[in-house]
């Protein structure tokens, strides 16, 4: 008798996690107010020691909640002739609730069809629901069922250390797993092609799971079967990423209620602040980020200060003049991945917030209300 995801892993209370990273295109070859609605119910247990499920169960629990994401294109004329259609990508998605399922919006490309294969290797259609560009988040309805439960996703996240799981399709092998350790919280990396250049994802996971091309979109899991990322991205052997649970349950969920996701935006250029940068602008210590340009007419701009000269240190050239950010509403800025993740996680467009900067020497703190990161 088929098990249940609860049946199988009711007796695991430590998290396993894992992920997997990386779009398949169709050669094999990586390509370069409101309420909301309901979701599927979520957790925030706190993990120990304890002792969990095994590898296999937590597989044979998450397996049929994960699905293979394939898309296709039309033959279309171009600007450099006519081009033939046929599968473009895929990936891999994980079911949010029974309706939908959550992948990575560059999985999905510009197709004209979509298809989804389940665990028990029949293909379902599906058609895009909502998808953000900037926290490479994308949701689908499907036109069917998958044999699995929906996936809880996480409130919090674990500790560093904490064993995981990634089950995907990685180059296109559906149903694989890879296993490894939360690496690493609070990262930033580069966010879908589309967005790339502009802004990263903020609040990232890292894990040293195998991530493969083929298993974007998939879920990072802990041993109790719980979602505390979304693949996303790998950086070389060892180092992959993943879309935070905390930023998905942001998103997500007005992916499904509006199609979009309006990000909090500060407009600013900001770099960190090393040594070099914090004697140029006689900073006590080398900590907050310095704000190299303000955007004209953003939400900054008349608020805060930014580079206005330069200078030389030990041989460097280093702007001055810039406010230095060290805290926003009293949370310490200590680094670049702190604004991000407090302005991701913490605020929402038209939110007041306190900047605290050093400027001149002295600490003084401004206002400002945030405005809607600009379209791509």
């Amino acid at each position: 008798m088929k098990r249940t995801r609860r049946e199988v892993l009711g007796a695991g209370t430590a998290l396993l996690t894992g992920a997997a990273a990386g779009c398949l295109a169709a050669n094999g070859t990586p390509p370069d107010g409101d309420e909301t609605p309901a979701a599927q119910p979520q957790t925030d247990s706190q993990l120990g020691d304890a002792d969990g499920a095994g590898y296999d169960e937590v597989y044979e629990a998450v397996a049929p909640s994960v699905a293979r994401v394939r898309t296709y294109v039309e033959s279309r004329d171009t600007a450099f002739g006519p081009a033939e259609g046929g599968p473009a990508g895929q990936g891999s998605g994980f079911l949010y609730d029974a309706d939908h399922l959550i992948t990575n919006d560059h999985v999905i490309g510009d197709p004209d069809t979509i298809r989804v294969q389940a665990a028990d290797e029949t293909w379902l259609d599906a058609a895009v629901v909502g998808r953000d560009p900037y926290s490479d988040l994308a949701v689908v309805e499907l036109d069917g069922e998958l044999p699995g439960d929906p996936l809880p996703v996480a409130t919090d996240l674990p500790p560093i250390g904490t064993e995981v799981l990634v089950v995907g399709a990685p180059l296109g092998l559906e149903g694989t797993a890879t296993q490894g350790i939360l690496s690493g919280r609070n990262r930033t990396i580069p966010a879908s092609s589309t967005a790339r250049g502009r802004f990263s994802i903020a609040d990232a996971i890292q894990t040293d799971a195998a991530l493969n091309p083929g298993n974007s979109g998939g879920p990072i899991v802990t041993l109790d079967g719980t979602v505390i990322g979304v693949a996303t991205a790998t950086r070389g052997e060892n180092l992959g990423f993943g879309v935070s649970a905390r930023l998905a349950n942001e998103v997500v969920p007005r992916l499904i209620e509006t199609g979009s996701y309006e990000h909090s935006y500060l407009g600013v250029s900001v770099l960190a602040v090393d040594p070099l940068l914090a004697a140029g602008n006689d900073l006590p210590e080398a900590r907050g980020v310095y704000v190299a340009e303000v955007v004209d007419g953003g939400p900054a701009d008349g608020a805060l200060r930014d580079t206005d000269s330069e200078t030389t240190v030990e041989g460097a050239t280093v702007p001055t003049g810039g406010d230095t950010i060290v805290a926003l509403d009293d949370a310490p800025v200590v680094e670049s991945a702190d604004l991000s993740q407090y302005l991701a996680l913490e605020t929402r467009p038209g939110d007041t917030i306190a900047v605290t900067v050093v400027r001149d020497g002295d600490e003084e703190t401004v206002d400002v209300t945030l405005g809607t990161r600009p379209e791509l």
